[in-house]
């Protein structure tokens, strides 16, 4: 059973940094992008940032120029760089691996981490 495996959230004040890091627990093939969701209380998870295959990175428009992913697809790992921190952005944080089989996608979640920004 393959798991994706999260750590680095946390409680820090508007305007600081945290560093999010996901790895699956046993390598995949296959693997179209690797990113992160987030859900904050009563609302629908959201993407945040996602890396591709490929190389290219997408972002939410609330977190241009403040957030950034990297990673390793081919390793099944993924970070996110979070700074200039907002109490919008206070959500748990889910890492999400999108896996292509026979062109069927299949999604992998993380069991989520709490970040939450205090003003």
């Amino acid at each position: 059973q393959v798991q994706l495996v999260e750590s680095g959230g946390g409680l820090v004040q508007a305007g600081g940094s945290l560093r999010l890091s996901c790895a699956a627990s046993v390598s995949m093939s296959s693997i179209n992008a690797m990113g992160w969701y987030r859900q904050a209380p009563g609302k629908q998870r959201e993407l945040v940032a996602a890396l591709t295959s490929g190389g290219s990175r997408n972002y939410a428009d609330s977190v241009k120029l403040r957030f950034t992913i990297s990673g390793d697809i081919g390793k099944n790992t993924v970070y996110l760089q979070m700074n200039s921190l907002k109490p919008e952005d206070t959500g748990v944080y889910f890492c999400n691996a999108d896996r292509r089989l026979m062109g069927v996608r299949r999604d992998y979640w993380g069991q989520g981490t709490q970040v939450t920004v205090s003003s």
